[in-house]
């Protein structure tokens, strides 16, 4: 409801794996009916639902099994696509099959989150990754049975720049991490784009973030510019798959910069559709402050402050400009 009164028309939200599926095999028609609540109150208010299938976690059972190295991963995949389709029912129109599969597969040797927070990341098991993709493959074969679904996966863009001299090195460092997983997506309905700062590669691979530099509560690079530079490349590595920017924003207690940074994000993505990139939509991340996977509930990315006591939900005033964009389409 209060996205709807902010003018806003489309909610993204996942679905989870260990609710529906909790023990193999079983299936829960409670989580499955509590999900498509979820969908038929999105559609009763008017916004269009956007399901993602998989957000990282999985269940425990699946995990023992050996999680993305098991043999067996595709066919479970597969198969809880499958149970999940009751949830998308005829008219959920946008499915994401994985998460940043990207990210995926650089957290799978069991590193510690934590070092996603800091400069460079950890090496991507590419075993994991061609299972991600397959994975992905087979679920968007379960969806296609399903009539005006249009599905793919998103893409944690990092906006890799190289310091003169230095493009091999950065080529070398962000195709694995990047690049691999939007020429994949070559084929599907679109891609997602989930864009927030840039990563710049020196001759020994990934630098910190300047000394001086304005910085978010992640510890990352106030730099709007990401957003339009991930849509661009997106766009180029696909050969013009239509794009869909699934989340953009920023982790600040300074609301007003939240703001200023989404503007300028927004405009970079204006001048790339005005070159002629298809994007379908926009989605802020987040609506509400969330738990932020390793940093916990202190990054703050919300349109809407959440009290964590008492689950009070209150707008901050970037929910209403940024509903003010959207009912005027303009900026």
């Amino acid at each position: 409801e209060l996205l709807r009164a902010a003018g806003l028309d489309t909610y993204r939200f996942s679905i989870e794996w260990s609710r529906i599926e909790p023990e193999e095999g079983f299936l829960s028609r409670a989580a499955v009916d509590h999900y498509r609540r979820m969908v038929d109150t999105a559609l009763e208010l008017g916004i269009t639902p956007m399901v993602s299938l998989l957000h990282f976690t999985v269940p425990r059972w699946f995990a023992d099994e050996g999680m993305w190295r098991s043999p067996k991963a595709a066919d479970r995949f597969a198969r809880f696509t499958e149970l999940a389709l009751p949830v998308l029912g005829g008219d959920v129109k946008w499915v994401c099959t994985i998460n940043e599969p990207n990210i995926a597969a650089m957290i799978a040797g069991g590193e510690d989150p934590a070092n996603l927070v800091a400069y460079g990341l950890p090496a991507p098991d590419l075993r994991v990754a061609d299972t991600l993709l397959d994975c992905h493959h087979r679920a968007r074969e379960v969806l296609s049975g399903v009539g005006g679904i249009r599905s793919g996966w998103t893409v944690a863009t990092q906006a890799f720049q190289a310091e003169p001299g230095c493009e091999e090195i950065a080529h070398a460092y962000g195709h694995p991490r990047d690049d691999w997983y939007l020429e994949a997506s070559r084929g599907d309905d679109w891609v997602g784009v989930q864009a927030y700062t840039r990563t710049i590669i020196g001759p020994d691979g990934p630098k910190p973030v300047p000394e001086g530099v304005e910085t978010t509560l992640t510890g990352w690079e106030y730099y709007p510019a990401a957003l339009a530079e991930g849509v661009r490349s997106a766009w180029e590595k696909t050969g013009g798959v239509p794009v869909f920017v699934t989340e953009n924003g920023i982790a600040t207690a300074d609301d007003s910069r939240r703001v200023d940074y989404t503007h300028e994000a927004l405009t970079g993505l204006h001048a790339a559709i005005s070159d002629g990139v298809a994007v379908e939509g926009y989605l802020h991340w987040s609506l509400l402050d969330n738990y932020e996977w390793a940093s916990g509930y202190r990054p703050t990315f919300g349109l809407i402050a959440v009290d964590r006591k008492t689950f009070v939900r209150t707008p901050k005033p970037s929910l209403a400009w940024l509903g003010s964009v959207a009912k005027a389409n303009a900026l």
